[in-house]
């Protein structure tokens, strides 16, 4: 245990010197003057405060709080983190503040104290945004007893319970009267900036409520009874979900427009958001039609699950961004307690984990939020975490913000393919290729974004290849969609089941994009029965030549003659005639002008070792199918390599489907980083300069959170492609604070990074 301490300490030491910080005597102006001096311009007055607030904090207030929280010391720590805004508890479940409604439960500790608003009141004289935060879907016995049908209900009519508590029904008159008096109750008194709200949007969409309300508003809209059971073949359940969704938005806009007539056009409902897609659909929270209707998202998304790496954090931002629009700001809440598997309110998060999480954040466009559950904490470590960062954060915002990124390969998705192809196994069928594809693309260093399936067509002018991870569910217009891309001159690389089902999850007779895959014959495999896609089988791809006969090791006489050179997307594999799979596969008809470099090899015994022989060493089944007709370039995985290499990790997956996206992009890769490690690699445009983020995050806690320490890397070799109108003179490392001269030489600049302990920030000027 002292040694783990020691190397901690030693990163953590490492780090603050890297940032040219001490906890002594540390004191940039905060307060008043953050906000009120001119960041963007002379125009920065009349910016709104949601596109000019980059660095916030909550103290989220627990019952015996009131007796304990020491507010000028934590305004001290507002100062020292140089934050810009403050979410404050406000009321919901719990109130901190006199209301004027009896039912508005107040903890017992409060007394007839106004402690929210004694903190907004502090916050807005430093001159601090304020958010009111408000947890308002769930009440105390007294309030369901005085109105019982304001609470969801099964089909029994016993009321929903969360613990002690109510769940408020989002059809009743809590969510259509009582909140939004309470909206403007809040905004009367304290003049907020807006009102943020982690849990307000009803039961999950494992509980079908069938209170009165319910009843009405669905009968209106369907003309049908509520559905009896969860059945996603049953049209009237279908009709449920996408009712479900619409309310959401019902009362997205409802509190919306309280706030802007209680508190002026900038005071603004924001609730909260998660950065799962799986999370959002079973929440009934329509991601796109969210961003399209909100200024900045406020990103309730806390930690990393083992199988996703502090990369997801930027890989969630990325996809936000492409929403939301790169102008807007997405503050995430970043817990300086330990949050995740296990979670503890009131221990602090191992420094490392905390940091590498905010800092992959800034890499996808994410702003800061350090988030404490109670005002006193025993352990005292975690008020450390975030000042360094936030610091360093304040000291060079003006290049983590207001800036494009720059890549030319777009992997897509939709909430819909979540709902309707993934339906109750949306992990295993969506989460799990999308999460191979995208990690592959990590690891090979290779530049992309998300690209929502229905902004194919904007985002096709600065994309070359498209990638459809397992895309099951597509409606006619978005398969359109896909075949103008490629009818353009894109590249398309699509995997598994995709275009096999319509929008509905509905089976169609064959794949959608059946010419453009160059196969026929496609099977609907969810839910047949069978074997879980998830789990692994003894089974192989065989490649296409078979180069064993020249290649070192034991010689029998029956090797096959060689058939010509291997395709380049093959490349690496050349002392290899097989990849291990896992998977299953049935047969494709496949056309005359595609070629097919892997097929499929069937489970043979695993045990006992005597037994593990190819009882049929080769089949016709297609494994990966390559249409280079009319000059395209299309790839399609039958084998579902992404999710394999999702669950199983294994090199020779991730290498191919970078080979796979290497040889679809002709060459035309904007940035190329060699050199050991695990890093995730982020290139933006701002005008008259390049920025790249590169995140170490090789660690012994890689893929088991927390990690411990950090591993630093290096050297590493970096180029970066330059824009015609771009030839930078200077070259600015904002981590190790190192400036360089930029050398362009035929289109590109080259240079060395030494080490990285967790990141750099590489600035490229004119």
């Amino acid at each position: 245990m002292k040694a783990e301490t020691s190397s901690v300490g030693a990163t953590r030491r490492e780090f603050l010197k890297q940032m040219g910080l001490a906890w002594a005597g540390a004191a940039l102006p905060v307060g008043r003057s953050v906000r009120a001096q001119p960041q963007r311009g002379d125009s920065a007055a009349r910016v709104p405060w949601y596109r000019r607030t980059y660095r916030w904090a909550q103290t989220n207030i627990t019952e015996v709080d009131p007796t304990r929280y020491d507010i000028p010391w934590w305004l001290q720590h507002w100062k020292r983190t140089q934050i810009q805004g403050v979410i404050i508890n406000a009321g919901g479940i719990f109130a901190y503040y006199p209301s004027r409604f009896p039912l508005h439960y107040r903890p017992q500790a409060l007394g007839d104290r106004d402690l929210y608003g004694e903190l907004a009141r502090a916050a807005h004289e430093d001159g601090l945004a304020v958010l009111a935060r408000m947890d308002s879907n769930r009440a105390h016995e007294p309030f369901y007893q005085a109105h019982p049908d304001w609470f969801a209900v099964d089909a029994g009519g016993k009321p929903y319970r969360a613990g002690e508590l109510y769940v408020a029904c989002i059809s009743g008159p809590y969510y259509e009267q009582y909140l939004p008096d309470v909206l403007r109750e809040i905004i009367e008194r304290s003049r907020p900036e807006g009102i943020t709200d982690n849990s307000w949007s009803g039961l999950d969409r494992g509980r079908i409520c069938y209170c009165e309300h319910c009843a009405r508003r669905f009968r209106e809209r369907a003309g049908k009874p509520l559905p009896q059971r969860h059945d996603w073949n049953d049209p009237v359940y279908r009709e449920w979900i996408q009712w479900s969704y619409a309310r959401r938005l019902e009362i997205w806009d409802l509190n919306n427009r309280t706030t802007k007539a209680a508190g002026g056009p900038d005071c603004l409902w924001l609730g909260m958001n998660s950065g799962h897609v799986s999370s959002q659909s079973r929440s009934f929270r329509d991601y796109k039609e969210i961003c399209a209707r909100a200024e900045i998202v406020m990103l309730d998304h806390q930690s990393r699950g083992d199988s996703e790496g502090f990369q997801h954090n930027a890989l969630t931002g990325k996809l936000i961004h492409g929403l939301l629009g790169w102008d807007k700001l997405i503050p995430e809440s970043m817990p300086m307690y330990q949050m995740g598997r296990p979670t503890f309110r009131l221990a602090s998060k191992p420094e490392p984990e905390a940091r590498m999480w905010m800092l992959a954040g800034f890499a996808g466009g994410i702003q800061p939020w350090w988030h404490h559950v109670s005002a006193y904490h025993e352990d005292r470590r975690m008020y450390r975490t975030a000042e360094p960062i936030l610091r360093w954060h304040r000291a060079n915002e003006q290049y983590l913000v207001e800036r494009r990124p720059v890549a030319n390969v777009g992997v897509v998705w939709s909430q819909q393919n979540t709902d309707f192809y993934g339906r109750d196994n949306p992990e295993e069928l969506v989460d799990l290729p999308w999460r191979g594809f995208t990690q592959a693309l990590i690891r090979a260093r290779i530049p992309f974004l998300p690209v929502h399936v229905d902004h194919i067509e904007r985002e096709a002018p600065g994309l070359a290849v498209l990638v459809l991870p397992n895309l099951g569910a597509m409606s006619d217009q978005q398969v359109a969609a896909v075949r103008r891309f490629v009818e353009r001159g894109g590249a398309l690389i699509a995997t598994g089941e995709t275009s096999l089902y319509d929008e509905w999850g509905d089976p169609r007779p064959d794949f959608a994009l059946a010419d453009l895959f160059g196969v026929t014959g496609g099977k609907p495999q969810r839910g047949t029965g069978r074997r879980a896609s998830s789990s692994t089988e003894h089974t192989y791809l065989r490649l296409t030549p078979e180069l064993r006969r020249r290649v070192y090791g034991p010689q029998v006489g029956n090797e096959p003659p060689i058939g010509g050179a291997r395709h380049p997307v093959l490349a690496g594999f050349d002392e290899t005639d097989i990849l291990p799979y896992g998977g299953t596969l049935e047969a494709l008809t496949v056309s005359e002008q595609a070629q097919v470099l892997l097929t499929f090899v069937p489970p043979f015994p695993m045990f006992p070792p005597e037994t593990a022989w190819m009882r049929r060493p080769r089949t016709t089944v297609p494994g990966l199918v390559l249409n280079e007709s009319k000059g395209r370039r299309v790839c399609y995985l039958p084998a579902d390599i992404d999710r394999r290499f999702a669950i199983d990790n294994l090199p020779d997956h991730g290498d191919l489907l970078a080979n796979l996206v290497r040889w679809a992009l002709r060459g035309d890769l904007p940035l190329e980083v060699t050199g050991r490690g695990l890093l995730a690699c982020e290139l933006y445009r701002q005008p008259g300069r390049l920025i790249l983020h590169v995140v170490n995050l090789t660690s012994a806690g890689t893929w088991r959170a927390p990690v411990h320490e950090l591993i630093p890397v290096g050297p590493l070799q970096v180029k970066i492609r330059l824009p015609r109108d771009l030839q930078p003179k200077t070259l600015q490392m904002l981590v190790s604070q190192e400036k360089r001269s930029a050398v362009p030489e035929a289109g590109w600049v080259s240079f060395e990074l030494r080490s990285i302990l967790d990141h750099e920030v590489i600035v490229l000027e004119s």
